[in-house]
C-alpha cells in the first residue's frame, strides 16, 4: 500500500488486488486504501468482502476469534419487587440483587 505523490499529501489511487481465499479480484479503494493508513494497518487485505464477510461469520463475529460462547445465568429473587428473576453473576449472601425493571428504574431515578 503505497501512497502517489512525492511527497506533502499523501494520494491513494484504486487498486485491484486478488483475494488469497477465492482467487478472485476485488477493488482495495483509495478510500480504503486511507482508512488503512489513518489506523496504522501496514497490510493490504488478502481476503475480498464477501470472503471476509463469510470468515467473521464462521469465527461468531467475536473479534479476533475469540467466543466465549453463551453467558451463565444464575437464579435470584429481586430485593425490590420480589419476583424471580436470572442475573449473568452469583448472587452473594446480603447483597441485594434487582430484576431487569427494578434495577433500570433505580437507575434512571438516581
Amino acid at each position: 500500500m503505497r501512497p502517489l505523490g512525492g511527497g506533502g499529501a499523501l494520494t491513494f489511487a484504486d487498486k485491484t488486488l486478488a483475494c488469497r481465499e477465492c482467487g478472485g479480484e476485488f477493488l482495495f479503494t483509495a478510500g480504503e486504501q486511507e482508512f488503512y493508513q489513518q489506523r496504522g494497518l501496514q497490510h493490504e487485505p488478502g481476503r475480498c468482502p464477501t470472503c471476509r464477510s463469510s470468515r467473521r461469520r464462521e469465527q461468531g463475529d467475536a473479534g479476533g476469534g475469540y467466543s466465549r460462547g453463551p453467558r451463565q445465568m444464575f437464579p435470584a429473587v429481586c430485593a425490590s419487587c420480589g419476583a424471580e428473576t436470572e442475573v449473568p453473576f452469583e448472587p452473594r449472601l446480603g447483597r441485594p440483587v434487582y430484576c431487569r425493571d427494578c434495577f433500570a428504574a433505580m437507575n434512571r431515578h438516581g
